[in-house]
């Protein structure tokens, strides 16, 4: 088994110069491309159980679902819940195996994110594994706006919580359909100032390439989350597969169909980070 921790594959991603992808999971077919990309690229990978996944899908299933391709598989696995709103969606996921959690508390004020973070963070380190919080608030596109992250929160957030990695607010926004604009550059930087905490950015689709690739190799980000443009790489693969043959019924043809598409998207975006080689 090589099932890892959050803490295991950032560490080395934030001194050797690279990121490590957090893949948004949606089903079978997705995860295991996703390792499928992972070992064919010798690279850790980190895999996300968050709201919408868990809504579809017991917890209890995606555990044992993360934990099937991590003991078959000979790269770092993280089994990592995503958007944990309470200590007891956090507990749960531990309880059932998850080797990292993030717990967001980013909508509470300071002092009780704090809190919530540093009680999930303790219950993590305890159970041997990981803990991500957020500090600051990263919008949705089309829906919530974004509140940017203040450094001298940051500091203490990073100080009072003894989280693993920490996402933050820098321009960046969920469910973005195509490259924005870039990050606040200003603003990553003065957070990188004031703390050592690997940095997270999710909404990391939106994220222009290159720019993932620079900050990848030169900024204390070690975590990019990209779920839209993986879902877009699944839903073309699957339109395009039932195009070609209008008469296909049978769902595991279907399904199957996505997997390569899938995972040479997912070898792209291992090597744009870095990560390749890594493991």
């Amino acid at each position: 088994m090589t099932l890892a921790t959050l803490a295991q594959v950032l560490q080395p991603a934030l001194k050797g110069g690279y990121a490590v992808p957090g893949l948004v999971c949606l089903g079978w077919e997705d995860m295991r491309a996703f390792v499928t990309a992972a070992e064919a690229e010798r690279a850790p990978v980190i895999l996300q159980a968050g709201p919408g996944c868990r809504a579809h899908t017991p917890l209890r299933v995606l555990a044992q679902m993360f934990r099937t391709l991590a003991e078959g598989a000979s790269v770092p696995v993280v089994a990592h819940l995503d958007h944990g709103y309470t200590l007891e969606d956090c507990r749960a996921a531990l309880d059932l195996g998850f080797t990292s959690v993030m717990v967001d508390g980013s909508n509470l004020p300071l002092s009780q994110n704090i809190d919530l973070t540093a009680a999930v963070a303790e219950l993590a380190h305890a159970a041997g594994a990981s803990c991500e919080g957020e500090i600051g608030f990263v919008g949705y596109a089309g829906g919530a706006e974004s509140a940017g992250t203040d450094p001298d929160e940051a500091a203490r957030f990073a100080r009072e919580t003894g989280v693993d990695a920490m996402a933050v607010s820098v321009g960046n926004v969920h469910l973005q359909q195509t490259p924005g604009q870039g990050l606040d550059l200003d603003r990553l930087r003065a957070i990188e100032a004031v703390t050592t905490v690997p940095l997270v950015i999710h909404g990391g689709s939106g994220v222009p390439l290159a720019e993932r690739a620079t900050l990848a190799a030169t900024s204390h980000i070690a975590k990019f989350n990209i779920g839209t443009e993986l879902r877009a790489a699944f839903g073309t693969a699957l339109r395009d597969s039932l195009m070609r043959d209008p008469a296909q019924f049978d769902r595991i043809a279907i399904l199957k169909s996505t997997e390569a598409p899938l995972t040479a998207a997912t070898r792209a975006i291992l090597c744009n980070l870095g990560a390749a080689g890594r493991a």
